[in-house]
């Protein structure tokens, strides 16, 4: 899909201003309000909009503890990986899992009650025979940066 300066505006605006209305958003990237909404559902059906959503800051809501967790499986086969994939999927604990190359099969962001839960999580997952061979633990003791926003300036390459 080739994205033209309305469509990298239209990302822009909505990644920082979810919320902003149809008539306001084109406005800023001065179109009218079908055609730019019409790119809008473009997006969306391309799935480079993925989707609008709220930032909940959980500290507030309840104090947790995040855990950065490096794991090594025992076997590298598609089922073995597949299992390990769908038990992630399946934690409710688990906010973020990635499949790395390199040192360690999964890099995981973990949110707990405490350091506790967390270990009840983990030796549920070893008993589980998920497949576990070895597991590193980051305990994150204060959040430098975070963030959910993409390099939309990026795309520009995509331009048509």
């Amino acid at each position: 899909m080739r994205l033209d300066r309305y469509d990298i505006q239209i990302l822009q605006i909505l990644q920082q201003q979810g919320r902003i209305t149809k008539t306001d958003l084109a406005q800023a990237i001065n179109l009218s309000v079908s055609p730019c909404w019409e790119r809008v559902k473009r997006l969306e059906k391309a799935g480079i909009i993925e989707g609008y959503g709220a930032r909940i800051n959980g500290q507030v809501l309840s104090k947790h503890t995040t855990v950065l967790v490096e794991i090594s499986l025992n076997s590298h086969s598609a089922s073995s990986m597949q299992r390990f994939e769908q038990a992630m999927l399946a934690s409710e604990h688990v906010v973020d899992c990635y499949a790395t190359g390199g040192g360690v099969d999964y890099v995981l962001r973990v949110l707990c009650d405490g350091i506790d839960q967390y270990q009840r999580l983990m030796d549920h997952w070893l008993d589980s025979e998920l497949g576990i061979d070895k597991y590193f633990t980051y305990i994150v003791t204060k959040t430098i940066k975070h963030t959910t926003s993409v390099t939309i300036q990026d795309a520009q390459g995509l331009l048509s």
